[in-house]
């Protein structure tokens, strides 16, 4: 079986890299990306080739990629006829828009979430899947360090990944601005204090919150962006995270 994965990054190359250790030919599409990219997706053990040819020769083609993109990717192949699964940060609508594209095609769809976080070890990755052909998806990583998990219906993999990181990344944009309030007011060092006789551990959070965002903020604007939709589809706030993608996009 031949799987095309767009695109290795960081979370991509480490479900390449679990996909082609359990026997697949894993290809990706090297035109374009950077010396990083080309270098992770070497390491993962994943095959260059054009898109047209992933398109053409794959079975499966997973999606892995920033969520503003998913839709593009998914207009990228069109016309490819196997199993589809989007695995990105996006809301259940946006969900349905891809699925709309991919079946069109003549793709099967599924959606998926992943929560975690690479090296690729047993623990690190859960992988939420739903659609009609997941248990398909699902036995692909059988033996493989990535944890799947299957949800129904249809698009509720993508809800479920909404829902955890409206927390963890919107917890941790709403911690990096309690301090920027606190330094900006003077009190940096008073805060500081108070956290560690009241809050112990969030001077610690607050650290690796900014660490983190350094790193890849600006992925997390666009999937901020997504669970703010995902909120007001589902009648709730959407506020919060609109502020925590304003506070990701200064990283």
């Amino acid at each position: 079986m031949t799987i095309g994965l767009l695109h290795p990054g960081e979370m991509g190359a480490a479900v390449g890299q679990c996909l082609a250790g359990a026997g697949y030919r894993a290809l990706w599409a090297p035109e374009g990306r950077s010396a990083a990219t080309r270098e992770r997706a070497a390491a993962a053990g994943l095959e260059g080739c054009g898109l047209a040819e992933i398109t053409a020769r794959s079975d499966v083609i997973v999606s892995v990629c920033p969520p503003a993109s998913a839709l593009d990717v998914a207009r990228q192949v069109s016309g490819f006829g196997g199993l589809y699964l989007d695995a990105n940060a996006i809301s259940p609508a946006t969900a349905g828009e891809v699925a709309a594209i991919v079946t069109a095609g003549g793709a099967s769809y599924v959606d998926g979430g992943i929560i975690g976080t690479p090296p690729v070890t047993p623990g690190f990755i859960r992988l939420y899947l739903s659609g009609d052909r997941a248990e398909q998806v699902r036995a692909l990583f059988a033996g493989t360090p990535v944890d799947t998990r299957l949800v129904a219906p249809p698009g509720t993999a993508s809800a479920v990944k909404m829902a955890y990181a409206s927390w963890t990344k919107g917890s941790a944009a709403l911690l990096l601005t309690a301090r920027a309030l606190a330094r900006a007011e003077g009190v940096e060092s008073a805060l500081l204090e108070e956290w560690g006789i009241s809050q112990p551990g969030l001077e610690r959070r607050s650290a690796a919150a900014n660490e983190s965002a350094a790193a890849k903020g600006w992925r997390w604007v666009g999937e901020m962006e997504e669970i703010a939709a995902a909120m007001a589809a589902a009648g709730l706030p959407e506020g919060f995270h609109h502020a925590a993608a304003e506070v990701y996009s200064g990283f």
